[in-house]
């Protein structure tokens, strides 16, 4: 597949919004600013990668062919031979004139999506996005994926039906479960006030915080709510738990105030981003698609999605960066679900403006479309037929939306769905499956492909996944088969 050559001086701009006058960082939006939830169109004028403008070099498209050549590596650091063919090299640019200094800039170190309040459960938790909150504290937990000096959380109050009132927001370092390590609570505030209100269908982005993180290392985000939120922005499936607790608990290190009461969800907590300094490069990653993608199938509290292992090879290597993962369990590509979200189609375009420093993105998703209708499933009810060329025209959109901000796409294969412990698609569907997959693998539309199919896929059996590598579903990897995926990624190709 294509892989187009990136020079960092001609990188596009990502948005048009000002940007923070603290940060200066032309890739982000206005911290300050709440954002209205519209997807934005590609900008006019603006070449899209792998081609030149007038006076620029042109350079040669190198192909890539991803397949699984070992099993599951032994340590993260260990490489996969052949796990993609060797690409042809590109001609040589003109040396570029030396480089300016830099300044630190913002890139994604940790996100989720956001979708609509639902009643559908959070696995074997309860889900209060319904309920919202009130009077309360919300303590989440998040893993970061890179560190940095300083670091700002964004908050969506996208799907709300009125305005959100924050009373107070505090950051910490982890201690396990809902602790918070004594000491390390830090005050967030956003135009320099601890309280603010959101305005229904918007987000905002707190002031910067001098906060040294690490690799890798987990923090907590507690939010105050004094008054009734009403349904909750939330993102329904997660591998983490996050915590309520009565009154105001902000600065509370004690995990018993939040009485074990939990929720494998999280809430209005969208993206945290750090700062970078150079030489340290500020790009950052994102995985975008389904439940393959939000890591349904990995144990609970454990960090195990493929984003999870992806950013641990990473850093192992030498090379840490940001991980933004964009992934909506149930999430279909080109239908609203009232259960799951909005359409891949429809969210793509504010995730990749939303995201800092976005270089490169996974996208898998049409698995969902091929899903039938469950009789009395108010989520599945109504849900149109699709065909393969429907789903391959909402693939070549997500990456025409990906080119025209200078981000690379790379596809994702869809594993064997015929397989899983309930009935999830049809022979036809697993037909339209197959064929999606043989585009994704031949059109040289995609930068590059992740082959899950293969990787995953039991030789003895094509039509299932390999046993070691599933979760008790039947239709989701493992932390195995997460662990897997993320060992066939060439970290070159990024």
């Amino acid at each position: 597949m294509r892989l187009w050559p990136r020079h960092k001086a001609g990188r596009p701009e990502t948005d048009r919004h000002e940007t923070d006058p603290h940060t200066a960082d032309p890739h982000t939006a206005d911290p300050h600013t709440a954002e209205q939830h519209t997807a934005d169109a590609p900008e006019a004028g603006r070449p899209a990668p792998g081609r030149t403008t007038k006076g620029s070099p042109r350079s040669l498209p190198a192909t890539i062919v991803m397949t699984l050549s070992v099993a599951l590596a032994v340590t993260l650091t260990a490489a996969l031979t052949g796990a993609f063919a060797p690409a042809r090299p590109s001609l040589r640019s003109e040396k570029a004139a030396p480089a300016a200094p830099h300044s630190p800039q913002w890139t994604a170190t940790w996100g989720a999506a956001m979708q609509q309040a639902t009643n559908e459960a959070t696995e074997d938790t309860p889900n209060w996005s319904r309920q919202g909150f009130k009077n309360e504290t919300l303590r989440q937990v998040i893993r970061l994926s890179v560190g940095g000096p300083e670091l700002r959380i964004r908050l969506s109050n996208a799907y709300g039906t009125k305005p959100l009132h924050i009373a107070g927001a505090t950051v910490a370092r982890s201690d396990g479960e809902a602790k918070a390590r004594p000491g390390t609570v830090r005050t967030l505030t956003f135009r320099h006030a601890p309280a603010l209100t959101i305005p229904a269908g918007r987000d905002t982005v707190s002031d910067a915080v001098a906060m040294p993180t690490a690799n890798l290392e987990k923090l907590t985000v507690t939010l105050r709510f004094t008054t009734p939120t009403g349904p909750a922005t939330m993102h329904r499936f997660t591998t983490a738990t996050s915590y309520r607790a009565p009154g105001d608990r902000l600065r509370s290190p004690a995990a018993d105030d939040f009485n074990r009461r939990a929720s494998h969800a999280w809430y209005y907590l969208t993206a945290v981003d750090v700062t970078q300094e150079p030489p340290r490069s500020a790009d950052s990653l994102m995985v975008f698609g389904d439940s393959l993608m939000d890591g349904v199938g990995t144990s609970p509290d454990t960090d195990n999605r493929f984003s999870d292992k992806l950013a641990e090879r990473l850093i192992a290597a030498g090379r840490p960066q940001g991980m933004t993962n964009a992934g909506l369990a149930g999430d279909p590509l080109l239908h609203d679900s009232p259960c799951f979200g909005e359409k891949g189609t429809a969210r793509f375009a504010k995730e990749l403006r939303d995201r800092a420093a976005l270089r490169t993105v996974f996208i898998h998703l049409g698995a969902n479309d091929l899903a039938q209708s469950q009789q009395g499933d108010p989520c599945t009810r109504n849900r149109p037929p699709v065909t393969a060329q429907q789903l391959i025209d909402g693939h070549r959109a997500l990456v025409r939306a990906a080119h025209a901000r200078g981000i690379k796409a790379i596809g994702v294969t869809i594993l064997p769905l015929r397989s899983a412990v309930f009935p999830f698609t049809t022979p036809a569907g697993d037909k339209i499956r197959r064929q999606l997959n043989h585009w994704i693998r031949t059109s040289h539309t995609y930068d590059a492909v992740l082959d899950a199919d293969r990787v995953l896929t039991d030789p003895a059996n094509p039509n299932r996944p390999r046993p070691g590598y599933i979760s008790q579903d039947g239709l989701h990897p493992s932390d195995a088969g997460y662990l897997a995926l993320a060992s066939a990624v060439d970290l070159n190709a990024l």
